[in-house]
């Protein structure tokens, strides 16, 4: 008969936890940041569209579950300077997830496990269990980017975070990073064995 520890395991959670443990919360990573690289992702913040009140009732109906985000990144990034402040207003509307951000050279361990087509891309961000069992992973950019960049052929191959995308382009983008964390938040609510520890 296969027990709950047999059929529910992740031979990576020691490598996760370590790696959550050496990342920082939000603000102790720009503080720690060049000053003029944090305060692009500062002032990209008062451009993301505020979330809706629908979206924060959708993030704060699954209740009884934390989760970890544990978020590769390079302060550096366009993509990590448009996303981080995203993972930063979506997890605070939640409520439950501890978001915390690492380095991309603070691991090369890290960096090889979450390359993506063979390069070393950021952000990817990880959602982790309170066991620190990988829920799943995104990265390094969402459908809506991917479709403003398949439209032009022109600009550089990553964004220097210096002029923020359109409004739409900004809130489209970010709501579909409020129905990433709504997803992982539900599979880790459902998850049997957490079911089972939880008594709900």
């Amino acid at each position: 008969m296969t027990s709950h520890k047999d059929e529910y395991h992740d031979i990576r959670a020691d490598f996760w936890k370590l790696h959550f443990g050496m990342a920082q919360d939000y603000d102790s990573y720009l503080r720690e940041s060049k000053p003029e690289l944090a305060n692009k992702w500062r002032n990209m913040a008062g451009n993301i569209p505020a979330l809706l009140a629908g979206q924060i009732e959708r993030l704060r109906l699954v209740t009884g579950r934390r989760i970890h985000l544990l978020v590769c990144s390079g302060v550096w990034c366009g993509d990590c300077v448009r996303q981080g402040p995203m993972f930063k207003q979506i997890a605070d509307a939640a409520g439950s997830v501890d978001l915390r951000l690492i380095d991309r050279e603070a691991s090369a361990r890290l960096t090889d496990e979450l390359r993506i087509l063979g390069a070393r891309r950021v952000p990817v961000a990880v959602f982790l269990s309170e066991d620190f069992f990988e829920i799943g992973r995104f990265g390094d950019r969402l459908l809506t980017v991917y479709r403003a960049k398949a439209a032009s052929t022109l600009g550089p191959t990553c964004d220097t975070g210096l002029v923020a995308p359109p409004p739409e382009q900004l809130g489209a983008e970010r709501d579909e990073w409020v129905d990433v964390f709504e997803r992982m938040l539900w599979m880790a609510r459902l998850s049997p064995p957490l079911r089972e520890r939880h008594g709900d």
